[in-house]
């Protein structure tokens, strides 16, 4: 993880959705820190492996999944 974010903020190896009833993803480790302080976390589908970024912000208001 880089510099600047707090140990434990990014909820690494949790199953969340994308909104009530979007799709789930495991978290991932923080790639990068945006301009505007957020950070992009690498996120795997779990229906597909596909990985993807997602902004902590929406991660950490995103639901746990079911």
């Amino acid at each position: 993880m880089q510099e600047g974010i707090a140990a434990g903020v990014v909820p690494t190896g949790r199953i969340k959705s994308s909104g009530i009833f979007g799709r789930r993803y495991q978290v991932g480790q923080a790639l990068l820190q945006l301009e505007d302080g957020d950070w992009l976390v690498e996120v795997k589908m779990v229906d597909t492996g596909e990985k993807a970024e997602y902004r902590l912000s929406s991660i950490l208001d995103d639901p746990e999944a079911a």
